[in-house]
């Protein structure tokens, strides 16, 4: 395994339960305790993931995100935010921002394992499915070019964040198939998500917005059922 994750939280008893725990699980880990002291260990150590509180002194974690996601060297890094905050607008900010994940404090040890070696094996899966093979679909104007990792509109690469390219993956490889909110957190978040469906939505609503696709000619609503990616 020895994976390494990087902790950033203010919270230094957290922290330490945090560390001992994915330690115990054989992984690597560094911490820091303010946003600047994180950006800094991002840059100079490279972790495999980054375990980010979004409220921290200095540069708070919505902003750590934002960087991250804007620098080609660093934007392929998973990163799960750990917040006490509870409200809907905290979890959808983290994630248009760029977020893979989320975990709500007080949260359960086994539960936040759980959730990285799932964002881990994504990452993984993802980062090597394109080796050895030369599989592109086109749909539309969009252009799925697995070799390369990338999606593109009318020939221009979009920004997508590693989670908003495993979904429209996903449902482009499953065109025109109606696909339930369950069976598609399940695929393509890796396990059972203990969160609600919504933050599927909210990555949806982001996809569409850098495709185009507003009135849903593309990724269409199947209203109490799920989503299906049409062809046509």
């Amino acid at each position: 395994m020895n994976e390494k994750i990087l902790i950033i939280d203010d919270e230094e008893n957290i922290v330490e339960l945090i560390k001992f725990n994915l330690e115990l699980n054989g992984y690597q880990t560094q911490c820091a305790y303010d946003g600047k002291t994180g950006i800094s260990k991002i840059k100079t150590w490279n972790p495999d993931l980054v375990l980010l509180d979004i409220m921290l002194p200095g540069i708070d974690g919505i902003t750590i995100i934002q960087l991250v996601r804007s620098d080609e060297k660093l934007k392929h890094i998973p990163i799960i935010m750990m917040t006490a905050k509870s409200q809907d607008s905290d979890k959808f900010i983290g994630f248009e921002s760029g977020a893979d994940d989320y975990v709500t404090k007080p949260f359960i040890v086994k539960e936040l394992v759980y959730r990285i070696k799932a964002v881990l094996k994504r990452s993984v899966s993802n980062s090597t499915s394109g080796m050895g093979k030369k599989e592109i679909i086109e749909i539309n104007n969009l252009t799925i070019d697995f070799s390369n990792y990338q999606i593109l509109k009318n020939q221009k690469k979009l920004e997508l964040t590693l989670k908003e390219y495993e979904l429209i993956k996903y449902l482009a490889e499953n065109a025109d198939m109606v696909l339930t909110r369950d069976d598609i957190l399940d695929k393509v978040w890796g396990y059972d998500f203990f969160g609600e469906s919504r933050t599927l939505d909210v990555h949806i609503r982001n996809i569409r917005k850098k495709i185009g696709d507003e009135n849903q000619g593309i990724i269409e609503t199947v209203r109490g059922i799920g989503y299906k990616f049409n062809k046509n």
